[in-house]
């Protein structure tokens, strides 16, 4: 009779074990990217450049999301378990060309008040207001898209940035949760940076 209690006592601690080692419920990346759209307040089909990626840390395991819509970005970290928000993050994406068209003209309205030094080399913008490189922006965009079958454009973020004298396309690209980050030559198309990687 010990003998039968002790095993009963001991296939139920065994089996409560593993239950709750095994019961590690998962809502499944469809319902996070739900939770995730529906606090946002926006419709998946409004989304671009969706990124989820699942994450184990601590034990804890979660589901990361990624997307943009409009011209924000957003991010948010999703519990696997019950769909809890653990972190979200909303950032304004910028054309950083006319925030740096308008530090040029600064620059330039103070270095007007001190004489510059003779063969002074300068590595700012030139002061026009719409730069017009070589390399059409379409252009560029369709030489990275071509890199990628499958792309279309709502899968890159694409910025004209001035670097060391001159204008360069400077993107990436996601696209089955592949990233692909690039740099191209504005002035005559050449790839200077390209590279991916897998979540």
């Amino acid at each position: 009779m010990k003998k039968y209690i002790v095993l009963t006592m001991l296939a139920v601690t065994l089996g409560g074990a593993l239950t709750g080692c095994g019961a590690g419920k998962d809502i499944g990346q469809e319902e996070a990217e739900k939770i995730a759209f529906q606090d946002a307040g926006i419709q998946e089909t409004d989304t671009s450049r969706l990124r989820v990626s699942r994450e184990l840390d601590d034990g804890r395991k979660s589901y990361e999301i990624e997307f943009d819509a409009g011209n924000k970005e957003y991010s948010y970290e999703i519990q696997a378990s019950d769909g809890t928000i653990l972190s979200s993050d909303v950032e304004t994406i910028q054309q950083n060309i006319q925030t740096e068209n308008q530090q040029t003209a600064q620059n330039q309205q103070s270095s007007e008040t001190r004489q510059p030094a003779e063969n002074q080399q300068t590595t700012e913008a030139p002061a026009s207001q719409t730069p017009t490189p070589a390399v059409s922006e379409a252009d560029a965009k369709k030489a990275a898209l071509d890199r990628v079958p499958g792309a279309v454009e709502q899968d890159l973020r694409m910025e004209l940035e001035y670097d060391d004298g001159r204008y360069i396309y400077e993107g990436d690209i996601y696209y089955q949760q592949k990233e692909y980050e690039f740099e191209i030559d504005a002035n005559n198309g050449s790839f200077l940076k390209w590279s991916e990687e897998r979540d």
